[in-house]
């Protein structure tokens, strides 16, 4: 038996359970993954309270889309995203792979990018879906060699990624975090200035000509009326969070992922991934892990998720 992670009910954290699930055999474009960690994300708990629909017949409901692991079981026909036949004993990992929180997966294997051996599963596991949402709001507001970014919540799981993709596109970053964060931040290439009260003022002192681009990926009214109030056009402000979809718009900027107005860029963000898989190869991004749990403790895992303080990714180990 595969043990899973799964919501038993629509809620909160008190319907998050393991639970057993049957072991399925690859089918010929497929392979199967021990899983060695699975990551999670805002989304995940979203689907646990009923964001996807409360049908009560698609119950329970199997968590998680970003796993990395080795493969125990391949098809013929098992290529994987980058073109290459996979076998037993490869290490990969990927995203868009439905219920990626259990002990064992089977999976697409087109889904799947190999693992380099240096970079570790719990890495792996965390890089894609927040790799391609950073990708995409670069993307949406053209930061390129010699703009001025000015990115709130540099030091979240998100922000981290952004911020070191805009530095290797030649960007000068700004990024706001709690201090306790900024030695990391500045080691990235980050110059940290802290949120909050005489946010506005600090922005301006170290950008007193404006910035290029904003990018808001916390969601907060302040990130974006000071984003506003230093941008030279408001077309290059773009926000990840629902929350601030309609203000952002309203503004004539832009919002991106998923909820009423936003740009998926899904072809942005499928391209984006072959983009990652090399940097991630390369050593020139990592993810920034906050914790990992054993994923029998997965309830407590997603406890500290949901407080959204987690600073970076919480990520699952299989035992």
């Amino acid at each position: 038996m595969v043990r899973a992670v799964a919501a038993t009910a629509y809620g909160g954290t008190e319907v998050i359970e393991v639970i057993d699930v049957e072991s399925r055999a690859p089918e010929s474009d497929e392979v199967t993954i021990a899983v060695r960690a699975a990551a999670l994300n805002r989304w995940d708990a979203k689907q646990a309270a009923g964001a996807a629909g409360t049908d009560p017949a698609k119950l329970p409901v199997r968590l998680g889309s970003e796993a990395a692991g080795v493969i125990t079981a391949a098809g013929a026909d098992a290529v994987s995203l980058e073109g290459e036949q996979l076998a037993v004993g490869d290490e990969v990992y990927g995203h868009k792979l439905r219920g990626a929180q259990a002990s064992e997966l089977t999976v697409k294997a087109g889904l799947l990018l190999r693992k380099p051996a240096h970079r570790s599963f719990v890495e792996a596991s965390g890089l894609l879906s927040n790799g391609t949402t950073a990708v995409h709001a670069l993307e949406a507001v053209s930061v390129g060699e010699g703009d001025t970014l000015l990115l709130h919540s540099a030091s979240g799981a998100v922000g981290w990624l952004v911020a070191q993709l805009a530095r290797l596109r030649g960007a000068r970053v700004i990024g706001t975090a709690s201090e306790r964060n900024h030695d990391e931040l500045r080691s990235l290439g980050v110059e940290p200035v802290s949120y909050g009260e005489g946010l506005l003022d600090r922005v301006r002192t170290l950008a007193p000509d404006g910035v290029d681009a904003a990018i808001d990926t916390v969601g907060t009214d302040e990130a974006v009326t000071v984003s506003l109030a230093v941008l030279h056009d408001p077309a290059r402000l773009v926000t990840i969070a629902n929350a601030q979809f309609e203000a952002v718009l309203a503004a004539g900027g832009q919002a991106i992922g998923g909820g009423a107005g936003a740009d998926p860029g899904t072809a942005i963000r499928d391209a984006a991934r072959l983009t990652l898989a090399k940097f991630f190869a390369d050593d020139a991004i990592g993810v920034d892990v906050a914790r990992t749990f054993p994923l029998e403790e997965a309830r407590a895992a997603y406890e500290l998720l949901v407080t959204g303080h987690a600073g970076g990714k919480v990520v699952l180990e299989p035992r």
